[in-house]
């Protein structure tokens, strides 16, 4: 009987000493798919604004759907936000912007290529929700090249 009440103890024990360690991977993993994501809406951009020409009428442009996930589960630390919203060192940029378990908010600028081209969040800041999100880029001429993201659904 004692073995057991020792083995309980031990095991809590080491349990609650490898908790810190625990949280901090989770963070640090939620922070690398968040920045997974960011790289996949980069490489959209990229495909469409390289492989395509701006039209005025955005039901001819050149579109794409991109598929964008915020972390959940037991992996995965708790995310307070995560939005499509203005890149703060570009008024004619985007950036992906994330906050996990109360700590100070980041930014990850998202880039359009090699080209110069404006981004337009259509509505606004984008939040995404927790799971699988979709958002729509379309490429237009918006009285010059511009590609504008929206929410799908």
């Amino acid at each position: 009987m004692i073995r057991v009440v020792l083995t309980v103890l031990v095991a809590v024990a080491l349990l609650a000493a490898s908790m810190p360690a625990v949280e901090t991977a989770r963070t640090a993993t939620t922070a690398e798919r968040i920045g997974a994501e960011a790289d996949r809406l980069e490489r959209a951009i990229g495909v469409v604004v390289a492989g395509s020409t701006p039209v005025s009428d955005p039901a001819m442009a050149a579109q794409t759907t991109v598929l964008l996930r915020v972390p959940t589960g037991f992996a995965a630390a708790e995310v307070d936000r995560v939005a499509l919203v203005e890149s703060p060192d570009r008024s004619d940029g985007v950036a992906l912007s994330y906050r996990i378990d109360d700590r100070p908010e980041r930014t990850l600028r998202v880039g359009t290529g090699p080209a110069e081209t404006a981004v337009e969040l259509v509505g606004g800041p984008i939040e995404l929700r927790r799971g699988a999100n979709r958002v729509r880029v379309r490429y237009v001429d918006d009285g010059g090249p511009t590609v504008r993201i929206g929410r799908i659904g």
